[in-house]
């Protein structure tokens, strides 16, 4: 089911990361913070119930809606308790993939459109990122930055750690419909023209996730 699903997902134009289990799962978000999550309900070691309870008792994670599945925990009272550990929605197998990748496409909708409280001023690393304002210092030194690339970096510190996938990126910075144009190259060269303008030590914290996206250090 994991790789079949996964597969499924990544063939619909998702990235797609992958753990056996709750303990697993938690491993994962040590580097990653993907836009969703879906869990089955029964997982050898830590089940699906004590990995959702987790996720939503950390702050930085919180906010990741999850999709909980399952065959077996299928009870009025099971999905009571995947709803308060906190799962967006509950999925009873054997279900359909198009019923499953819509919930999906929605809830990542719902995510995507729920507005995030940004600071007017980002200070770190040694850099000044004046979302207000629109301009970039780097050791109190202003750099010359094209309005994409700003949009590009202020999305990218905006979320450390987090990966975004290229047809996150292409929706979010351009505007582009994933469904029509998901060509990588336009990020690529966007980040590489922003890698220059950082300096290395910056520009280094940059990190390409092969086959998913980009995400800031």
């Amino acid at each position: 089911m994991l790789e079949i699903l996964g597969r499924y997902l990544e063939n619909h134009g998702f990235p797609v990361l992958t753990a056996r289990n709750g303990s697993e799962g938690l491993a994962v978000l040590a580097d990653a913070r993907p836009e969703l999550i879906i869990t089955d309900a029964e997982m050898p070691g830590m089940d699906g119930f004590a990995f959702c309870k987790k996720l939503k008792a950390n702050r930085s994670l919180a906010s990741i809606p999850v999709i909980m599945m399952s065959g077996k925990k299928i009870t009025e009272s099971d999905m009571v308790s995947g709803y308060g550990d906190g799962a967006e929605d509950y999925i009873i197998k054997p279900f359909s993939y198009p019923v499953l990748l819509a919930k999906v496409t929605a809830l990542l909708r719902r995510a995507r459109t729920r507005p995030v409280p940004e600071p007017a001023v980002i200070k770190k690393h040694g850099f000044e990122l004046d979302l207000g304002g629109r301009a970039l210092r780097i050791s109190g030194k202003p750099v010359k930055v094209t309005s994409k690339e700003l949009d590009l970096f202020s999305l990218l510190v905006s979320r450390p750690g987090r990966v975004l996938g290229l047809n996150h990126l292409l929706e979010t910075v351009w505007g582009y419909d994933p469904a029509r144009y998901n060509d990588p190259h336009t990020v690529e060269v966007h980040i590489s023209n922003l890698r220059k303008k950082l300096g290395p030590r910056l520009a280094a914290r940059i990190k390409a996730v092969p086959g998913h996206g980009y995400k800031f250090e």
